[in-house]
C-alpha cells in the first residue's frame, strides 16, 4: 500500500549551523498520528507528486520528521547544505515561507528500548536529528553512549542527553582526532544488552561499524538499527546505485 502524501507549507527557516538548516512546516498531519519511531521519516517530492500513483520517477529524498505535532499541524525537518550540491540542500537553502513541498511517509523503524541495559547511537551530520529524538526519548536513567561526527566545532549543536549517555564530538577536519568508525570502537564495552542506532557515511557504517557490532561484538541484529544515508565521493543518484549492489552483494554470500 502506498504511503499517504502530504503537502506542507514553509512557516519559518533557522539557521543551525554552518551547514544545516531547520524548516519548520505546517500541514494536515493526519498520516503521522501513529507514528512513534523516533527515526520518522518522510521522502520530500521534488516534481509532480501524481507521478507516484502513475508509476512515474519523480526526485525524492529522504529526510528524517522532527517533533511532529498533529493537532497543530506543525513538524520541523533539517536539512545538511553544501552550496548548490544536490537537490533538498540548495531548495532548503533558498526556502522562504510560503512556499510548499509534498512529502511521501512516514516511515520509520526504530525507537530506543526502555528495556536495554545500554544504548550505542552514532552518526553524522545526517543522523543528529534522529539521534537528538532518540536521546529525548530515553528514561532519565538511561545509560550508554553517543558518538557525533562535524567537519568541525562550530557545526556543533545543542544536544540534550541523560545524565548517563556520555556525548562524543568528532571533527573530521582535526586529524588528529579518529573517525567515525575508530571511535565507536574505541568506547569501553559494557555488560547487558545494547540496544543500537548507527547511521551515517556508508563506508564508516556499512564496512566499518556494522561488522563491529554482529560479528566482534556479537549483537543480534534485531537490537541494531544500522543504514547508510550517504557515500563520500557519491552524487545521491550513484549512492543508491551503491546502496542496491551493497545489497546484492550480501544477498549473494548470504
Amino acid at each position: 500500500m502506498s504511503k499517504p502524501i502530504t503537502l506542507l507549507t514553509v512557516e519559518a527557516t533557522e539557521q543551525l549551523s554552518p551547514g544545516m538548516v531547520r524548516i519548520r512546516f505546517s500541514g494536515d498531519l493526519a498520516a503521522f498520528a501513529d507514528s512513534a519511531f523516533t527515526d520518522r521519516y518522510v521522502k520530500l517530492v521534488f516534481g509532480d507528486p501524481a507521478e507516484l500513483e502513475t508509476g512515474g520517477r519523480p526526485t525524492l529524498r529522504t529526510y528524517t520528521v522532527i517533533a511532529p505535532d498533529v493537532a497543530r499541524g506543525t513538524l520541523a525537518i533539517d536539512f545538511v547544505v553544501h552550496g548548490d550540491q544536490g537537490v533538498a540542500g540548495p531548495w532548503a537553502a533558498r526556502a522562504r515561507p510560503g512556499d510548499t513541498i509534498h512529502v511521501r511517509g512516514p516511515g520509520g523503524a526504530y525507537a530506543p528500548d526502555p528495556a536495554a541495559d545500554w544504548h550505542l547511537l552514532a552518526g553524522d551530520e545526517a543522523a543528529i536529528p534522529a539521534i537528538r529524538q532518540a536521546l529525548a526519548a530515553l528514561p532519565d536513567d538511561a545509560q550508554g553512549y553517543a558518538v557525533i561526527q562535524v567537519d568541525g566545532p562550530v557545526h556543533e549543536q545543542p544536544v540534550a542527553t541523560p545524565a548517563g549517555v556520555a556525548l562524543t564530538w568528532l571533527h573530521r577536519a582535526d586529524p588528529a582526532q579518529p573517525g567515525l568508525a575508530d571511535a565507536v570502537r574505541a568506547l569501553p564495552w559494557r555488560e547487558g544488552r545494547v540496544h543500537a542506532f548507527v547511521h551515517g557515511e556508508g563506508q564508516a557504517v556499512m564496512k566499518d561499524i556494522r561488522p563491529y557490532l554482529y560479528v566482534e561484538r556479537g549483537v543480534p541484529r534485531a537490537d541494531v538499527s544500522i543504514s547508510a544515508y550517504w557515500k563520500q565521493g557519491r552524487t545521491e543518484e550513484t549512492f543508491r546505485e551503491w546502496k542496491a549492489e551493497l545489497a546484492r552483494t550480501e544477498e549473494g554470500t548470504s
